[in-house]
């Protein structure tokens, strides 16, 4: 493998990071599709996921789709770099995914619900990377807020992981801890499928239906 393409497969440590910038990034003071506001303030009761699976173009579309979802936005998280710009991001030297952000009502849908689109549109088997997306920055990932959230990730994951084998794939890969930073991507991003219907996304699940946890699903 060429040094260039295994260094890009490694999350660098914290004294390997670019230094980033204070400044937060700018970006549009409502979400292109419903208009809700982008990065706050959000209506009280709302709550809060954090994703990655791969591009975060096709990730954010499934999920401001989805019923119950306030509003989503695209962003950096996971790795050290504060305030990264997508160019920073894609050279390896952040340690962060690109990453979801979804701000939901729990009275109209809940966490696992979420859960299930995330492991049913992406592969979590691979790695650092999607399909042909190679890189620590597409690599899949749940950042919790809460305790509950956290086992519920869990509990998703071993039964998705269940399917996984029976159908003869392998094992699941995605990071799974608190939530760390996340930072806003830069505005041409945010919603990008919607701004261009014909933009490249490279999501694609396995084919495998994730079910519900018997637990979770009867609480």
């Amino acid at each position: 493998m060429w040094p260039f393409m295994r260094e890009k497969l490694v999350v660098p440590g914290s004294g390997d990071c670019l230094p980033g910038r204070m400044e937060a990034m700018p970006v549009p003071e409502r979400h292109f599709v419903n208009r809700h506001p982008l990065a706050g303030p959000y209506p009280d009761g709302m709550e809060k996921a954090l994703f990655g699976l791969g591009c975060f173009w096709g990730a954010e579309r499934v999920f401001w789709q989805a019923p119950g979802v306030y509003v989503t936005a695209v962003g950096y998280a996971g790795g050290t770099t504060p305030n990264p710009t997508y160019e920073e991001v894609c050279s390896g030297l952040t340690g962060h995914t690109e990453a979801v952000l979804v701000v939901y009502d729990p009275k109209v849908t809940s966490y696992e619900a979420l859960l299930k689109l995330l492991w049913e549109s992406h592969d979590p088997t691979q790695g650092m990377r999607q399909g042909n997306d190679v890189g620590t920055q597409y690599r899949s990932a749940i950042y919790t807020f809460s305790p509950e959230q956290h086992a519920a990730a869990e509990a998703t994951r071993e039964a998705y992981q269940r399917q996984l084998d029976a159908a003869g794939l392998g094992k699941i890969t995605t990071e799974i801890r608190d939530a760390p930073p996340f930072y806003f991507a830069e505005g041409y991003h945010q919603q990008y499928l919607a701004k261009n219907p014909n933009g490249y996304c490279g999501l694609g699940g396995t084919g495998v239906t994730c079910p519900m946890p018997a637990t979770i699903a009867a609480a």
